[in-house]
């Protein structure tokens, strides 16, 4: 059977009965929040993730490529990448005669500032204040097509000397790709060209070292 409602007087006073009886602080003691846990605030710390189960990309990492300690063999036309030489960059096109390239040898290049150089045509990225680049020049004898492979991932502009100073013309590429595993070739660049000088121009390198080679594709 249910029981009939006190009426508000009678709970009213019962409640007073309970204080009276209870110890001085103790009628209307506060309930800790850690009674009942509610969702944490923002910024609370979060929970320690559960052992056994992954927390993250960070448990996803690929495992980095075991390169050997031997030079990994390379296709004939970039043979010549772990037999380099070194060779610093020209900062302007009047200083070219100590940069120049053999199609088929590579070379250790050394690069300028940026501030200090003076580029034949403006590269597309020249790259920022504290980046490195230079000019190298090179002759092709045979037309067909030819490689730039880089250490690094540099951009660079192969232009073919005009008739006049500014007056080049910056050849399209044909292909781009990435060297064979642990070979140290970060980035390669085709161009068809025809006989004639070339300059080329790197702009927007981390560092003041590239390694360079420019060959002819069989």
């Amino acid at each position: 059977m249910t029981r009939p409602l006190l009426p508000r007087a009678a709970c009213l006073a019962s409640v007073l009965t309970l204080a009276a009886v209870l110890p001085a602080g103790m009628a209307f003691a506060q309930v800790s929040p850690d009674q009942f846990p509610m969702q944490s605030p923002v910024g609370a710390p979060s929970p320690p993730p559960s052992k056994g189960k992954p927390s993250g990309p960070a448990d996803h990492m690929p495992t980095p490529l075991a390169c050997p300690s031997d030079p990994v063999d390379l296709p004939p036309e970039l043979a010549a990448w772990t037999s380099r030489r070194p060779l610093l960059a020209a900062r302007d096109t009047r200083s070219l005669s100590g940069a120049k390239i053999d199609p088929g040898k590579a070379i250790e290049g050394g690069l300028r500032p940026t501030s200090e150089m003076r580029y034949a045509q403006r590269p597309e990225k020249p790259g920022g204040s504290v980046s490195f680049g230079g000019l190298y020049t090179f002759s092709v004898a045979d037309a067909g097509s030819y490689r730039v492979a880089l250490g690094a991932a540099a951009w660079i502009d192969v232009v073919k000397a005009g008739a006049k100073a500014g007056n080049g013309k910056v050849m399209p590429s044909t292909a781009h790709g990435h060297g064979p595993d642990c070979s140290g070739i970060r980035k390669m660049v085709d161009f068809t060209l025809q006989p004639g000088t070339y300059l080329l121009q790197i702009s927007g390198n981390a560092v003041a070292r590239l390694p360079l080679l420019v060959t002819r594709l069989p």
